[in-house]
C-alpha cells in the first residue's frame, strides 16, 4: 500500500456563511476525488443489521464504508463530504450521534441531509454516500 498524507483543508465559517454545527462548509485538497457509493445497513453476509433502529444502521454503513475505503488506501480523515438519505428526518440526532464515533468532530466532513419518501426496502431507515480525497502522490 503507498503511503501518502493528504492535506485537507477545512473553511467552517467562509466569510458571510452562518457558522455550521455538526459539518464544514467547504473541505478541500489536493489529490484525487474517490466516491463511495451509498452503503446500506447490511453485513458482509447481506443481512439487515438493526431493524427499525437508526443509530444500529448508521453503526453498520459506517462499518461498511471504513471497509470500502481501507479497499482503496483511505480513512474517514480523507473523507470531505458525506450524503445522507433518511427515510424521516427525526432519525437526524441518533445519525449524527452515531456517525460521531467514526468521524473527527472537531474536522467534520461537509455534509447533506435528505429526507426521502423511501429507499429500496420498507425496512431501510437510511443510506449514506461518501466523497474522499485521495494524496495527490497516491497511485491508484
Amino acid at each position: 500500500m503507498t503511503t501518502r498524507r493528504t492535506t485537507i483543508t477545512h473553511i467552517s465559517h467562509p466569510p458571510g456563511v452562518h457558522p455550521s454545527d455538526g459539518y464544514t462548509h467547504v473541505v478541500t485538497g489536493p489529490g484525487r476525488v474517490a466516491a463511495v457509493a451509498g452503503q446500506m445497513p447490511f453485513d458482509e453476509d447481506g443481512e439487515l443489521v438493526g431493524e427499525g433502529d437508526p443509530a444500529a444502521q448508521t453503526r453498520q454503513i459506517f462499518e461498511n464504508m471504513r471497509g470500502c475505503l481501507a479497499a482503496a488506501g483511505l480513512t474517514f480523515d480523507d473523507v470531505i463530504k458525506l450524503t445522507y438519505y433518511v427515510t424521516d428526518i427525526a432519525h437526524v440526532p441518533a445519525v449524527l450521534a452515531a456517525r460521531d464515533e467514526f468521524i473527527d468532530t472537531t474536522r467534520p466532513p461537509a455534509s447533506t441531509v435528505v429526507q426521502v419518501v423511501a429507499l429500496y426496502r420498507p425496512d431501510l431507515l437510511l443510506e449514506v454516500d461518501a466523497l474522499a480525497l485521495t494524496g495527490a502522490d497516491t497511485v491508484g
